[in-house]
């Protein structure tokens, strides 16, 4: 096999997900590699190890953090940050050995580790104990639908938006918190992506916000954006980053952004965006009241935020990885554009 063979398993509805399928899009020289389990199956590393060595690809490149064990050749995987190891809560036993025994080591044998922002390459080149020159910064993106015109989310009272996971590094708790005590429940709904869970549900119910918290599903990415142009403001005090792209589509949407001044969230918003502690409640509260009742603030931001978001494109991202799979390559001249299609692994499980 001749060509690079790309994991296209990690395409899907979340951050890797997204830069997953925005390369994909736009370096078409890739040939796609699936197969029925999963990435991030506890076995893969071996299997696709196996799988390398029977194709022999010029290259192998992961748009996530699985690597093939027992390979030989070359290959490029992509870190995006090591909230496994830095969040309690998402970590485990097998999660901390699959980092120490086979991410750690990728990091050595791999021609490059990608990741998302320099609080990640930098994070990552402390733990594996790599030269941080082979760690490189190729970002992430924001493009259509994610602009300021198109139609808006308009459910028929003001809202702010929260959009992401319910793990407990988003901080949800705290943000219904602070929500409560902003004062500002008369003023603005709070809107949060996805389906009611038990826990969150819990939280609302014991701060009386029953009426005033508003789940719903975005399930495209013409919803979400729709969803951010229709909003006040959105909301995003996260405990822990690698980047960060919903503070980014809502900037590039033209809403105004609260976010943490943690990890690689101020690299990502810059001055466009309020910051605050994350595990401050009263300052999360104090940065909703002034979303919601400072109009001239909310112009400010929007259009700091529409500056900061020009400065990230998928274009760019791709071409950083592209000039990075030239050089692990040894090559001066670009792969040919045509591919001889997927490979469906014959060993999946």
């Amino acid at each position: 096999m001749n060509g690079v063979l790309y994991d296209s398993r990690w395409i899907g509805n979340h951050g890797i997900g997204r830069f997953a399928a925005e390369v994909q899009q736009r370096i078409t020289y890739l040939v796609p590699f699936r197969a029925q389990r999963r990435p991030s199956h506890p076995l893969d590393p071996a299997l696709l190890g196996a799988t390398l060595r029977g194709l022999r690809p010029k290259l192998f490149f992961s748009p996530g953090y699985n690597s093939p064990l027992w390979w030989s050749g070359s290959f490029i995987f992509t870190l995006h940050d090591l909230h496994h190891l830095r969040v309690p809560e998402d970590s485990s036993v097998l999660k901390r050995f699959y980092y120490e025994h086979v991410i750690k080591p990728a990091c050595h044998k791999s021609a490059a580790v990608l990741t998302v922002s320099e609080f990640s390459r930098q994070e990552i080149a402390d733990w594996a104990k790599v030269d941080a020159q082979k760690i490189v910064n190729v970002g992430n993106g924001v493009g259509a639908p994610f602009g300021p015109i198109g139609r808006r989310l308009e459910p028929g009272y003001p809202y702010l938006l929260y959009v992401g996971s319910r793990k407990p590094h988003k901080n949800l708790p705290r943000l219904l918190h602070a929500y409560s005590v902003s004062r500002m429940r008369n003023e603005v709904r709070l809107v949060l992506s996805g389906p009611a869970d038990k826990d969150i549900l819990a939280h609302v119910e014991r701060l009386g916000l029953l009426g005033d918290v508003v789940f719903t599903e975005l399930a495209s990415n013409q919803a979400l954006a729709e969803a951010y142009r229709g909003a006040t403001g959105f909301l995003f005090p996260s405990l822990y980053e690698g980047f960060g792209l919903p503070p980014l589509e809502a900037l590039a949407c033209g809403i105004p952004v609260l976010t943490s001044r943690v990890c690689s969230l101020p690299q990502v918003v810059g001055d466009a965006a309020i910051l605050v502690n994350p595990e401050d409640t009263e300052e999360i509260a104090e940065g909703i009241r002034r979303i919601v009742c400072d109009s001239e603030l909310r112009m400010q931001l929007r259009e700091k935020g529409l500056r900061r978001s020009k400065l990230f494109s998928w274009q760019n991202t791709a071409r950083k990885i592209s000039e990075i799979i030239q050089i692990s390559l040894g090559r001066n001249r670009q792969l040919s554009m045509s591919v001889a299609g997927p490979y469906d692994d014959s060993l999946a499980v």
